[in-house]
């Protein structure tokens, strides 16, 4: 007859395993590891670089416009050979020439599609950067949570390989007596072997998923904190997929760089098409000369300018047409990234919607067949015991409650990522979202 309570052997191993998992090490909450991959993670530390370079593009736009002055010093030392009718003379003398000379523009088309375009870089380097920055939170959370779903499926998978090999023990002895069936050890015996691979695939992917982690925030996560007990998933605010895409269109953050990749595109036309503007420019100079050249031997003198420059472009080999045409591409090509941003984004916008929303109902609907797995279990003992059931229902059961707790465990985490994806599309997620997030765990 089959004495041993599985139900209350496996809840008990896989309280003993998590429990020895967290002893010996600080636990890292996600909070601190998202905290740490802002520090160590180096496609996140590329971005903030590039971003820091890319707000320059606004000090750059606006040189054209700007006054540019100039100084020059030239000193140089001379020996000139004068013949006359009367005499041939060999002078030597220092010749100097300082100027500083300052320009402004007055009009120049190109300088204005440059500070335009200037403006639109940098801010589009913002916006990249909003974009980066989703991304990596995303990362980190993804990171943590495939770790410590790793984490539980190796305590479950230690919990049902414990509880198998206990219960092939109990099989043995309980043939030993005459109260057992040779067919009763080896069901045990080939689900005790099952679960050992199980269990060594299971550790397989733990070194995996904490390696992927340990990448992100520079070093060995140590122990994470796990989910509390008393999770419980959200309903959407607001529940309306329509209400999201018109939150998407305005506040993604990939949609508006491409909106400002337009801007940019608009005006590499206004800079190609300058090559046939004319170009004013405001010009003062003061220089002082002391015998500049020979015929200026001995002579010092001050010269003061002020005037105006203008340059009108007649002909460049048709370059400027070329380069128009070229830009007038760039603009369209720009239009139709835009576009197919736009569609991409509201697809996922609704794919994460309809994840949400059918990951709230599979949690619901694992926890009943969680707790009907636990009813179960006890009852297929209770039978057995009746000489009603046999070994095999209750192994059946046991798979049937490991499944029930491992889907359980990735619904959850389904459910979370979902959401964090639903508002990284609309547009709305940033640092406050993790610890939102945080809250999740004990």
């Amino acid at each position: 007859m089959f004495r041993i309570t599985a139900q209350g052997r496996m809840k008990a191993v896989a309280a003993a395993a998590l429990l020895l998992a967290s002893a010996g090490a600080s636990a890292i909450n996600l909070q601190q590891a998202y905290e740490q991959a802002l520090q160590n993670d180096p496609t996140y530390r590329s971005a903030f670089y590039e971003n820091q370079s890319g707000k320059e593009n606004a000090i750059l736009g606006r040189v054209g416009l700007l006054p540019n002055v100039q100084a020059n010093y030239n000193a140089s030392k001379n020996k000139a050979d004068i013949q006359s009718a009367l005499s041939l003379t060999h002078p030597e003398y220092i010749s100097r020439v300082s100027t500083i000379q300052l320009r402004q523009t007055l009009f120049n088309v190109d300088a204005y599609a440059r500070y335009k375009q200037g403006k639109a870089q940098a801010l589009l380097s913002d916006q990249v950067f909003g974009v980066r920055s989703q991304e990596v939170l995303i990362r980190v959370i993804s990171a943590y949570f495939d770790a410590l779903f790793a984490d539980e499926q190796v305590a479950l998978n230690t919990a049902q390989r414990d509880a198998y090999a206990e219960q092939s023990t109990v099989n043995e002895r309980l043939l030993k007596h005459g109260e057992g069936t040779r067919t009763d050890v080896l069901e045990v015996q080939a689900r005790l072997e099952l679960s050992e691979a199980n269990l060594i695939e299971a550790k397989d992917n733990q070194a995996t998923s904490r390696n992927t982690l340990a990448g992100l925030i520079g070093g060995d996560p140590g122990n994470l904190v796990g989910l509390n007990d008393n999770f419980r998933a959200l309903p959407l605010a607001p529940n309306n997929v329509q209400e999201w895409k018109t939150l998407a269109l305005k506040e993604n953050p990939e949609l508006q760089a491409q909106t400002t990749a337009l801007e940019v595109a608009k005006q590499e036309i206004l800079k190609a098409r300058a090559g046939h503007a004319p170009r004013l420019d405001f010009v003062a100079s003061y220089s002082k000369n002391a015998s500049e050249t020979i015929n200026t031997y001995n002579q010092d003198s001050t010269v003061r300018a002020i005037g105006i420059q203008l340059n009108v472009p007649l002909y460049s080999g048709g370059s400027v047409n070329a380069t128009s045409r070229q830009a007038v591409a760039g603009l369209e090509r720009a239009r139709a990234d835009l576009q197919g941003k736009t569609d991409k984004t509201l697809i996922e916008v609704s794919k994460q919607f309809s994840a949400v929303q059918s990951s709230i109902a599979k949690i619901n609907a694992l926890n009943r067949a969680v707790e009907s797995s636990n009813l179960l279990i006890k009852a297929t003992e209770q039978s057995i015991k009746g000489g009603v059931r046999i070994n095999l229902d209750l192994l059946n059961a046991q798979q049937q409650l490991f499944t029930a707790k491992r889907d359980l465990a990735q619904a959850r985490y389904n459910y979370m990522m979902s959401s964090l994806r639903l508002r990284a599309a609309a547009g709305t997620l940033d640092a406050s979202d993790v610890s939102r997030t945080a809250s999740y765990f004990r």
